[in-house]
């Protein structure tokens, strides 16, 4: 399984729509989801600070992940620039395979 994992801050005015686009049955999961190869998406909000987020996409490899970016960069780049607001900052944790 191969998990690419990023954090965001979210101001609260943004949390809902935040959780709306980036949850499971949100418009990332959804853009995913036509994906050979994706197998979720997990988003987590932290109980201790607010509006800290962390999603986790899955893949079954790191192969597929690759592949699906390439073929569809114009898409992702467009999603990432509409939904680019709702956070303060984003950082990606890393690439991680079991």
């Amino acid at each position: 399984m191969f998990t690419t994992a990023w954090e965001y801050d979210v101001p609260p005015e943004h949390r809902d729509v935040f959780v709306a686009v980036y949850g499971a049955n949100g418009r990332w999961a959804a853009f995913f989801r036509g994906a050979a190869g994706w197998r979720e998406t997990i988003l987590f909000e932290d109980v201790d600070r607010a509006g800290r987020f962390v999603t986790l996409d899955r893949w079954e490899s790191r192969e597929a992940c690759e592949v699906f970016l390439a073929s569809e960069r114009a898409a992702y780049d467009a999603l990432d620039a509409e939904t680019a607001g709702l956070a303060r900052a984003e950082h990606h944790l890393g690439t991680f395979e079991t």
